[in-house]
């Protein structure tokens, strides 16, 4: 097929698509419904020539037997038909003629039939009478015997069987289509119920569509939509805490700057003010990290994983054949290196040691699958958490190990730790653990917002890692690893 021609043939396949009803009990009804017709037509196309020919032969036969019982001859002496028989009698339909060997017509059933004496044996189509007979010839020892049927009234007797065969078509036809109605009608049924329900529902009825009394093809629809609607209800779950935690923790730092700006205002002399001005810049720098950091885990949060991600690429590709990249292989030594840089001047202001660990077991790095932005995020907060709570003069190392395991990221400090019984306590929101704020009320560092480690783990998840929180085995400090569970083969 050439490309016009091909080109072509889509345009009318999608023309035609395009003119389908939507609804797909219509659609049903209406591809059954032409099925049921073409089917009645070829069917009755077939019984109706069925039935002629059935006609046929059975006329022929009743012929062939009226001969084969005059075999055994009429008297020689006959001559024509019997005497007083009136004319309105005689019956040109049928005909029977008997003829000697001679030549000598000593029978015919009506009188002027004129058809020919020397007919072929057997059966032929003999002109006669302005039509045409079908006639059979039977010859015996002494005679010659013809059974003629006007062709006109067999086609006539013919049809009319083969229309009544076509009969029971014509009243089964309507019953198997309102069948096949019915059948589409109840077999949708449960859908139908379950859009009904779908479209009467709240926006925030997220219970699930039950799935009783549904065809198997359409239970895995349900199922899936089932799946999304309790994502859809724990995401918006999650958005209402974090809502609700947010203003809460947002009261107190807007408080914080709204008394600051009084005692700005109320200054009595230079040296107020400008303590004041410090005090006040100060606390806008607090609440601006807040709320960085609260966008931020907001917007970690809405992304889904980077496995899940790719899955629903791939299964758009399988479903609309678009082109999507599948999440690159992140090098973790230049996103470490990248926060390292970032944080340098923080690290120098608080001085601290803050570098690349110097153990042979923790300089081997790694790549894994994700957002570089993200993991340097994440690497970023963990530093940053350092800088906070390691006094000055203390170290933060950051490397890298892989062993049976799996494959870790690790961030290890000389700072006050955390307790083990803390540690669950502090990746949760706006959490910070007693021993970092009694640390911070001493003076070692600003106090955090409690949001740096609920980022961590957020970033972690979404990369399918997982954090580990102990004390650093070298530095005595906090050592917190990020942890991918080991490359398959190794």
């Amino acid at each position: 097929m050439t490309a016009p021609a091909s080109s072509l043939v889509s345009s009318l396949i999608t023309r035609a698509r395009s003119r389908l009803p939507g609804a797909l009990g219509t659609r049903l009804l209406l591809f059954l419904g032409a099925a049921i017709v073409l089917t009645a037509l070829l069917q009755g196309l077939l019984a109706y020539r069925n039935a002629l020919l059935q006609t046929d032969t059975l006329f022929d036969y009743q012929m062939q037997q009226t001969a084969f019982a005059l075999r055994a001859g009429l008297p020689v002496d006959a001559r024509g038909r019997p005497q007083g028989t009136p004319p309105e009698d005689e019956n040109h339909e049928f005909i029977v003629q008997v003829w000697t060997n001679e030549g000598l017509r000593i029978f015919e059933s009506a009188l002027g039939a004129a058809l020919p004496q020397m007919a072929v044996l057997g059966f032929a189509d003999v002109p006669a009478r302005g039509t045409v007979y079908r006639v059979f010839s039977l010859q015996t020892r002494s005679q010659v015997i013809q059974v003629a049927q006007d062709m006109r009234v067999r086609r006539t007797l013919a049809r009319d069987a083969a229309w009544q065969s076509l009969l029971p078509i014509a009243l089964l036809a309507p019953v198997l289509a309102l069948a096949v109605w019915w059948v589409v009608r109840s077999s949708l049924a449960p859908v139908q119920r379950v859009r009904r329900e779908l479209a009467t529902r709240r926006p925030q009825d997220l219970a699930p569509v039950p799935a009783e009394g549904l065809p198997d093809e359409v239970r895995p629809l349900v199922a899936e939509l089932n799946a999304l609607l309790q994502r859809v209800g724990q995401a918006f779950e999650a958005q209402q805490h974090f809502v609700a935690d947010a203003a809460h923790e947002l009261r107190s730092p807007l408080a914080a700057l709204k008394l600051q700006l009084v005692a700005l205002q109320r200054a009595p002399d230079a040296a107020a003010h400008d303590e004041a001005v410090q005090r006040l810049s100060a606390g806008i720098d607090r609440a601006t990290r807040l709320v960085e950091q609260l966008l931020t885990l907001a917007r970690q949060e809405a992304q889904g994983t980077v496995q899940g991600t790719a899955q629903g690429v791939q299964g758009m590709q399988g479903q609309h054949g678009a082109a999507a990249a599948a999440p690159a292989d992140v090098d973790l030594r230049e996103v470490v290196e990248q926060a390292l840089a970032d944080q340098a001047v923080a690290a120098q202001q608080h001085g601290l040691d803050m570098g690349l660990s110097e153990s042979p077991q923790l300089r081997q790095s790694f790549a894994v699958a994700g957002d570089a932005q993200s993991l340097q995020m994440l690497v970023r907060n963990l530093l940053d958490n350092a800088v906070k709570y390691v006094p000055q003069g203390g170290r933060v190392d950051v490397g890298w190990r892989s062993d049976a395991q799996g494959r870790a990221l690790v961030v290890e400090d000389s700072g006050p730790g955390i307790a083990e019984s803390e540690r669950e306590l502090v990746l949760r929101r706006f959490v910070r653990g007693p021993s970092a704020a009694s640390a911070a009320s001493a003076g070692q560092q600003a106090q955090g917002s409690g949001l740096g480690l609920a980022i961590v783990q957020t970033i972690a998840e979404r990369h399918g890692a997982r954090l580990l929180l102990d004390r650093s085995p070298t530095l005595g400090g906090l050592r917190v690893q990020v942890m991918w569970p080991p490359v398959s083969g190794r």
